[in-house]
């Protein structure tokens, strides 16, 4: 059973306790005694010693270690925290001639700043694509085509304002405790397996922005692997799809198919790590938008839809696979577990959620009737 960790209060009560017994005719209850003083002081001093104990029992073990001690745990297993990465992407410019040169910084229009990666000029007018990377900016980096772009320091013969003309992906922050003690488990209770799917699941989820990760055996022909992933966090604007296209990595040799984007890093992540005979695929989910209709919450407040919303997204979350099935009895446990939702019928969808291959249920709408 677990140890009843005393609290200050009983500390306290037990020190004047002992001292009462120990001292025939002392009172160390009394409010300016000495020994009552003395006892507060010990209880005090016991009590962060038992703060710290209770420390280290947490870091002994990476089911509740933190920080460095989590990542010690995870290097055991080869298991690191994934570090922040830049996004990078493509912007144009218009002018009449011209050239931007490597380094050169770009603003995006709420402020941000990027790196030129490469030079790019303008020899008889039109427009120049280049690339940039964001500057310490981790998943804020990421943006959509249409982005306003302008450059830091006027240049000759080209227009200051652009716009983003492929999308800047690859943006991730530093991976945070939960979502590393996560991956560090996963080893910890599947070890290696020389490429079945825990392999293929855990070598994409070490890649930097990816959340989640699914496999499909021989998915697109005998021979291949279909990976699966998403970017909750990296590409939240795109409700966590991957963008870019799906195939194979750059050094893959019997297809044609070369992802590209976020697709793409995975592909290459997952290459040097594959068995040699696999074919190894990474694509993104194809978005299979869900409706609701509940009845008998029409007169619930805004704050409780909200809340009904978000407890189908977690769902769908947790319980979501490309081609897999979401059970109607988990949606309506969760939104059963909402305060103020006593009474709801849900009229749509009637029965479980069954997704076709390689689609992934999202909430779309929810309708009160």
């Amino acid at each position: 059973m677990p140890y009843a960790r005393p609290t200050l209060s009983e500390l306290r009560a037990n020190v004047a306790a002992d001292q009462a017994s120990e001292l025939d005719g002392s009172d160390p209850l009394l409010r300016f005694a000495n020994l009552r003083i003395l006892g507060t002081t010990q209880a005090g001093l016991t009590h962060l010693q038992y703060g710290y104990l209770d420390w280290i029992a947490r870091m002994a073990v990476p089911y509740t270690a933190e920080d460095e001690y989590l990542e010690a745990w995870g290097a055991f297993k080869g298991v690191y925290r994934k570090d922040a990465t830049a996004a990078d992407g493509f912007a144009t410019f218009s002018g009449t001639a011209g050239e931007i040169p490597a380094g050169w910084g770009l603003i995006r229009s709420d402020g941000a700043k990027y790196t030129v990666s490469a030079a790019a000029s303008i020899n008889v007018g039109g427009t120049v694509q280049v690339e940039a990377t964001a500057n310490d900016m981790g998943a804020a980096g990421n943006c959509v085509v249409g982005t306003q772009m302008s450059l830091a320091s006027p240049i000759p013969g080209i227009q200051s304002n652009g716009s983003v003309s492929s999308p800047f992906t690859g943006g991730a922050d530093v991976e945070d405790n939960e979502a590393y003690r996560e991956r560090v488990l996963e080893a910890y209770q599947e070890p290696p397996a020389g490429g079945d799917e825990s392999d293929y699941i855990r070598w994409a989820k070490g890649v930097a922005g990816v959340t989640r990760a699914w496999v499909a055996r021989n998915g697109f022909g005998a021979g291949t692997v279909v990976v699966y992933v998403m970017l909750d966090l990296a590409n939240a604007g795109s409700g966590g799809f991957p963008i870019g296209t799906d195939g194979v990595a750059t050094a893959e040799t019997r297809s044609v198919v070369k992802a590209t984007g976020d697709q793409l890093r995975v592909a290459n992540a997952l290459y040097s790590l594959q068995p040699v005979t696999a074919l190894v695929y990474a694509v993104s989910a194809i978005r299979d938008n869900i409706n609701f209709t509940i009845s008998g919450l029409t007169g619930a407040s805004a704050a409780t839809k909200q809340a009904i919303a978000a407890a189908i997204s977690d769902v769908f979350f947790r319980n979501g696979a490309p081609g897999g099935t979401v059970n109607l009895s988990d949606i309506e446990s969760a939104i059963g577990a909402v305060p103020g939702t006593a009474g709801f019928v849900i009229t749509s969808p009637t029965g479980n959620i069954m997704s076709t291959a390689g689609h992934l249920p999202v909430l779309e709408t929810v309708t009160y009737i």
